[in-house]
């Protein structure tokens, strides 16, 4: 594997000095393909802080290769079916503003400042959670650290997103969106009907600052 450099515009977080040279080496080292590999596997950090307006906080990657492409949630062009949590968050975007989305590819959003972060960004294929011991959430935490330093708006689905990010999104007249995770397990427990998409362009318009335009 080749040398895989630190996403330019977070550089200068500490973990690319102190426990980034480790990872890399134990990744060069895995055995089994893992995703979403070298060329995505910052593809979530290619937004400059100084650009992200909304965090959609995931887990890790997907564990099948025509699914992970670094972004939480999101899948390449063209992808049919849909992962379920994926579908689920299309129907709850319909539900609250009328959109009907066909493409999974959520590219578009990240391009107008949403961040779609995995606390962990690397599995080993068919493993979810399989690099969750690594230390991926140290970085995942200076990020989420950089991002508060003003006011942004966190959508967390389910209990492991929200606990891993609410020590870090305290104060900052941030806007925090929490419900249910979207997966078929937990979507009908509160995530359906929370409108986390028309709260975060409220939000965002209270404030002065255009919508995301979910629908891109």
């Amino acid at each position: 594997m080749t040398a895989i450099p630190p996403p330019a515009p977070w550089a200068d977080l500490p973990f690319f000095k102190d426990r980034w040279p480790a990872l890399e080496a134990r990744l060069a080292a895995e055995e089994k393909p893992w995703l979403p590999g070298p060329a995505r596997v910052f593809a979530a950090l290619a937004l400059p802080p100084e650009k992200v307006r909304v965090v959609i906080l995931g887990q890790d990657p997907y564990p099948n290769a025509r699914h992970a492409m670094g972004l939480a949630f999101s899948v390449p062009p063209g992808t049919h079916p849909l992962p379920r949590s994926l579908a689920n968050i299309f129907r709850e975007l319909h539900d609250d503003l009328g959109v009907a989305r066909l493409s999974g590819d959520l590219s578009p959003w990240v391009e107008q400042g949403v961040l779609l972060l995995n606390p962990v960004l690397s599995l080993p294929e068919g493993e979810s959670f399989g690099h969750k011991s690594w230390g991926w959430q140290e970085l995942s935490r200076q990020v989420l650290a950089r991002v508060a330093e003003t006011p942004t708006a966190f959508v967390l689905w389910g209990k492991p997103a929200q606990g891993f990010a609410a020590p870090l999104i305290q104060e900052g007249g941030h806007l925090i969106v929490a419900s249910a995770h979207p997966s078929p397990l937990s979507a009908s427990r509160g995530f359906f009907g929370s409108r986390p998409f028309s709260q975060v362009n409220d939000w965002l318009a209270a404030r002065g600052a255009p919508p995301i335009d979910w629908a891109a």
